[in-house]
């Protein structure tokens, strides 16, 4: 296939405004699909996606077209909507050339909309806007029209009109990527060039490596390279990524495909990294820049020797999901295991569910925190992003806390308590525009570490789930921040430890020694519960022992001999509680994240 017949595009919007079911359609419309294999959202191949209803990996497809009579070559990259993917977004947006802007007429542009425009833009993407779901009641078009002309300044007829549902406008968006998008740039005759965009594990043939070609050709059975890592390989299969995977001799500039290699080890391959010839290298490709994770917990095996198993499900998950970034780490409370760094608790959610479901591994997951930047009295800052990181109060200057810069585009008559939700969060209000007469747009600085457990889940509640948030790292502020320790029975436990504003601080230890109280099972004898800062202890619950009624031999008679007894089982009780230990159940951990 010729390189000005290839159309590599991928399709970008805001969650449920229709990308998976448009993606159906257009697979439809191309004949890529048979009747057999027909289903809704075809490319969502997770149970997890089908079950939510989101995507969550990036999917690509091999489509091909007729288009005045010639053919064209459509690789499509379908990506997740959610703010916690937008990783897998910006990977797929460095394999392609345009990409379809599709926004649901019903409910307008949205803040995820805008953020990943402004990802595509950045990298000089043809922006095809598509106007989705035309045949609902609600629907706007003229409205949403306008505002898509204010967003990307184009034509009111350069919008086209679609519903994925309904099958309308479906070829009209496939004469459009063969017209406005433009072909791969590259030469075939340079030395090979080809960025990895995603990668899976296949137990039985290894790593399968998903790349485009940007220069030169990859042929089977060639000597490869991957310039990261500097690791070479053979070429034992590779094809195009149809719906399933199509074997052929070589892949020329300009397309996608896969690779086969017999590469056992996850660590070897890079989301990123280039592959090249080894006889005759080329330059690494600039690919997208490292991941910047938001939200930091622990994950640890429920049975501690289970801690390597968790290491190679943790590796092979990874090459699935390149935002996963972990580390090993101990916990006097749970043994080994590991801290991960997610981009939200989303992505935190899933992560944890893939591997329950994928690997077979239970796991206790910490409570979620942030990173913090601690300034010593006397040496380096330090980057702290577990509470048990974090020096004596005596040894640190000063802290700081990341901020954000938050985007909430929500109807005007949710102004007043959206605004009271981000200043109950230590939030200032940065600026307010009208984008229509009833659609408003507040920035936000935000800490991070506030948005972290609940903002995103409050903020749909009292919009009526019309609000949409999206948020971007601006650095760090020194904050007044203070360690808060969760002891029972005198013993601290670090996994239950959170650094929070000392102004919130006895607010937080009160409502969690509550909690606590509930949720950890009696025992034979009393158990307290303490939040301390430092050696402050700022609040306290006790856990009654369970006590077997030792008077009731006595009726009647002297007191002191029911005092006897009652003496006799306080001791014991004390005894007990030396040697007894505190077992604490898996909800008791996620019990901050409940806090109200």
């Amino acid at each position: 296939m010729e390189m000005k017949n290839i159309r590599n595009f991928c399709i970008i919007a805001h969650i449920d405004h229709g990308k998976s079911t448009l993606a159906d359609r257009l697979l439809d419309a191309t004949q890529s699909v048979t009747e057999r294999e027909k289903k809704e959202q075809l490319l969502d191949n997770m149970d997890l996606e089908r079950e939510r209803g989101i995507t969550i990996k990036s999917h690509a497809i091999q489509m091909d077209y007729i288009y005045k009579g010639e053919p064209y070559i459509y690789n499509l990259i379908d990506t997740p909507g959610h703010v916690d993917f937008s990783y897998e977004v910006s990977r797929s947006i460095a394999a392609c050339e345009g990409a379809l802007l599709i926004v649901d007429a019903a409910q307008g542009i949205q803040a995820q909309t805008i953020s990943n425009l402004y990802l595509a833009i950045e990298h000089d993407l043809e922006i095809i806007p598509v106007l989705n779901k035309i045949d609902l009641p609600g629907a706007m078009p003229d409205e949403v029209s306008d505002q898509i002309i204010d967003l990307i300044g184009c034509k009111k007829e350069e919008i086209l009109h679609a519903s994925a549902k309904e099958g309308i406008g479906i070829v009209e968006i496939l004469e459009a990527v063969a017209e406005r998008i433009p072909s791969p740039k590259g030469n075939k005759d340079e030395p090979l060039q080809a960025m990895i965009f995603d990668s899976v594990f296949n137990p039985f043939r290894g790593i399968e490596v998903y790349f485009r070609v940007f220069n030169g050709e990859i042929k089977k059975g060639d000597n490869i390279k991957f310039i990261n890592t500097g690791k070479s390989y053979e070429a034992d299969e590779i094809g195009s990524l149809k719906l399933k995977q199509q074997p052929k001799s070589v892949v020329s500039t300009g397309d996608v495909g896969y690779l086969i290699s017999g590469i056992k080890v996850a660590k070897e391959v890079k989301v990123g990294d280039t592959i090249t010839l080894t006889d005759n290298p080329g330059k690494a490709v600039q690919g997208f820049e490292n991941v910047k994770p938001m939200v930091f917990a622990g994950i640890y095996p429920v049975d501690t020797s289970d801690f390597e198993e968790l290491r190679a499900s943790m590796e092979k998950l990874q090459l699935n999901d390149a935002s996963l970034v972990w580390e090993p780490e101990t916990s006097a409370a749970l043994g080994f295991g590991f801290r991960c760094g997610f981009l939200g608790m989303l992505h935190m959610e899933i992560v944890q569910e893939r591997l329950e479901r994928e690997f077979d591994m239970t796991v206790i997951t910490t409570v979620p925190s942030v990173q913090f930047h601690a300034y010593p009295k006397k040496g380096e800052m330090l980057k702290v992003s577990a509470p048990s990181e974090l020096p004596e109060v005596g040894d640190i200057d000063h802290l700081e806390e990341p901020y954000i810069r938050a985007q909430i585009i929500t109807k005007d008559e949710f102004v007043g308590p959206v605004i009271s939700l981000c200043m109950d969060k230590r939030g200032e209000i940065k600026n307010q525009v009208y984008l229509t007469q009833s659609r408003v747009e507040l920035t936000f600085e935000i800490p991070l570490a506030e948005i972290v457990f609940d903002f995103f889940d409050k903020l749909k509640t009292i919009s009526k789930g019309y609000a949409s948030l999206d948020y971007e790292l601006m650095g760090y502020r020194t904050s007044s921040l203070v360690k808060l320790e969760i002891l029972l029975n005198g013993d601290r436990v670090d996994a239950l430890s959170a650094i929070v504003h000392r102004d919130k601080a006895y607010e937080w230890g009160k409502r969690l020694c509550e909690k606590l109280k509930e949720l950890i099972p009696r025992q034979q004898f009393e158990i307290a519960v303490q939040a301390a800062i430092g050696t402050k202890v700022i609040a306290r619950e006790t856990v009654k022992a369970l006590r077997k009624n030792v008077l009731a031999k006595c009726y009647g008679g002297d007191i002191t001999r029911k005092r006897k007894l009652l003496e006799k089982q306080k001791k014991g009780k004390k005894r007990m509680r030396q040697v007894g230990n505190v077992e604490i159940p898996q909800e008791a951990f996620m019990a901050v994240l409940k806090l109200d």
